[in-house]
């Protein structure tokens, strides 16, 4: 039996040791972080918090193989992050999201204005690590925790950062939940009135493609083919099939001739629609399905698998000479987009076709269309990205600052997120390994942290210094998300639904999402959620190292 008591006992750093330690603080803060009170879960946050509880008893790891696996793990996690969110960190820019992003980044600044003021008023008695550590557990950001804590490479002042984080974190969801409630009964918002008001939106939304039947019955276009068409309604929309008087329907190239009477199938903008009633003719209500089928014209998606179509322009498969088919729109995500023809593919991508089924087969072989390739994780471009962002990090750039190994692999992640396909490296993960990743990631990192973190947890937290830290930590959650809520329901008038996402999506904060979400049946608080979630996400880990390397 003695072999079991130094298998399980505290104080030794042998690797069988080590390994039962990690996985007992991961399974024990995975299983307790599910456990909801008043509807609210910490998740995986939790680890950290059995980690801390395990170092306080005395259990140990080696410091040099601690800190390998902290870093390995925040490396993981935040590469992850940053091939999630970097698909949409361009995107969050359009008009749609510029005052979303714009208010995540007032309630930024007012995070670090609130940490500095402080800084300032306590004269510098309170260390500007501790209060970067509460401030990141405040705001509930670990990738901001971890940059700093990077950055500053300095046990002590690593430690003093976890204790400052897990004080004020608990707090930190709660005041945001709070803040909730608080604008919910000082605007008197009914959640009901405000999901009809979503519906009716989306009901006369501009943005989604319409697929429309139109009936040519202006004279003046008669005889014209479809490349003059498209010079006459300057716009993008793709006409997938015509059907003629006489019965017949083809898939139209550049050159058909378009007569009156013809029936156009036409995939467009919602806000184009008023052209082609004016430009063609009226709307006329067809089902087409059965019609094609009569015919030998369906149509079909295909998912682009094959690693040769990342960044193809659709334009550039010559669908209508090569094929005889038409595009119509592209699945990306869950979200319908025009097939215009500079519209880059991407791998996971599913592509609408319609035309013959003999066409439309040689076109899934070509393009790959196998499930099966999409749950290959592309490693090559992970660990070449790891690399490349690791070197990055390691780079000055400016007053003394590095990215790090926080900074430097989210920034590379973004970028070929977004632009890898110019170097032939294929980024798409599927969610379950894209998740996996960046889960067990953040497990380790946080399981590391906890267990360095535990030893002198309770002598400095239980103490008036840990008292200031979880009123502090309270301040600098809650004031930001009042200021910038009341700004975004009393000048732009955003919907409720909305503000909750851009209040949990700002402080990057699964849990205030999952209430959000709760409380209503709407999907706007996700939608919100991830229009602000990458360019927050980038900021507080900026934001975090930037306050690190100017006080310290």
């Amino acid at each position: 039996m003695d072999f079991i008591t130094d298998l399980l006992g505290p104080g030794s750093e042998a690797l069988p040791n080590t390994l039962i330690l990690y996985s007992f603080v991961i399974a024990a803060g995975i299983f307790l972080g599910k456990l909801k009170a008043f509807g609210i879960s910490l998740g995986v946050t939790f680890v950290l918090f059995v980690g801390i509880l395990m170092g306080h008893f005395g259990y140990v790891v080696n410091p040099e193989v601690l800190k390998f696996v902290r870093e390995f793990g925040l490396i993981l996690f935040i590469f992850a992050i940053g091939l999630q969110v970097g698909p949409g960190f361009f995107s969050a820019f359009k008009t749609g999201g510029i005052k979303l992003n714009m208010l995540a980044v007032l309630g930024i600044a007012l995070n670090v204005g609130i940490v500095i003021l402080i800084y300032f008023v306590q004269g510098g008695k309170t260390s500007i690590a501790s209060l970067v550590g509460v401030m990141s557990g405040a705001v509930t950001n670990t990738p901001g925790l971890a940059a700093a804590q990077q950055t500053v490479n300095d046990p002590e002042a690593i430690n003093t950062m976890s204790m400052g984080y897990a004080a004020a974190y608990p707090l930190g969801v709660i005041g945001i939940i709070a803040a909730m409630l608080i604008i919910k009964a000082v605007f008197r918002i009914k959640v009901d009135h405000e999901i009809d008001q979503i519906e009716k939106e989306r009901e006369s939304s501009q943005l989604k493609p319409l697929i429309k039947t139109f009936k040519v019955t202006n004279k003046l276009i008669e005889g014209r083919d479809l490349s003059e068409l498209h010079d006459i309604i300057n716009c993008n929309y793709v006409i997938s099939r015509i059907k003629h008087p006489s019965g017949d329907i083809t898939i139209p190239l550049a050159e058909t001739v378009v007569h009156e009477g013809d029936l156009l199938r036409i995939v467009l903008s919602a806000a184009d629609e008023q052209r082609f009633l004016a430009m063609i003719g009226p709307e006329v209500e067809m089902e087409w399905a059965e019609e094609d089928n009569a015919h030998n014209v369906v149509s079909r998606r295909i998912v682009i698998t094959k690693s040769k179509y990342n960044g193809v322009e659709i334009g550039s498969l010559r669908l209508h000479n090569g094929y005889n088919l038409n595009a119509t729109r592209v699945n990306r995500a869950g979200v319908d987009l025009l097939a215009e023809p500079n519209l880059r593919l991407q791998m996971g991508d599913r592509i609408t076709v319609v035309g013959d089924i003999n066409d439309i087969n040689r076109l899934a072989d070509k393009m790959g269309n196998s499930m099966k390739r999409l749950n290959q994780p592309n490693l090559i471009t992970i660990f070449i990205g790891i690399m490349l962002g690791i070197i990055l990090g390691s780079i000055n750039v400016g007053f003394g600052m590095k990215l790090g190994l926080a900074g430097g692999p989210l920034v590379v992640a973004i970028l070929l997120s977004r632009f890898g396909y110019k170097l032939k490296l294929v980024t798409y993960t599927s969610s379950s390994a894209s998740l996996m990743l960046r889960e067990l990631g953040i497990c380790l990192f946080l399981a590391s942290v906890g267990i360095s973190a535990g030893k002198g947890f309770a002598d400095t937290v239980f103490n008036p210094t840990g008292m200031w830290w979880v009123i502090w930590g309270f301040i600098i959650t809650f004031i930001p998300l009042l200021v910038v809520g009341f700004i975004a329901r009393g000048c732009y008038k955003f919907n409720y639904l909305t503000i909750m996402g851009l209040l949990s999506g700002s402080y990057t904060d699964p849990p205030a999402l999952a209430y959000g979400a709760n409380s209503t049946s709407s999907d706007m608080p996700a939608v919100a959620y991830s229009t602000v979630y990458p360019l927050t996400m980038f900021l507080r880990v900026v934001a975090a190292q930037a306050l690190i390397l100017l006080f310290a």
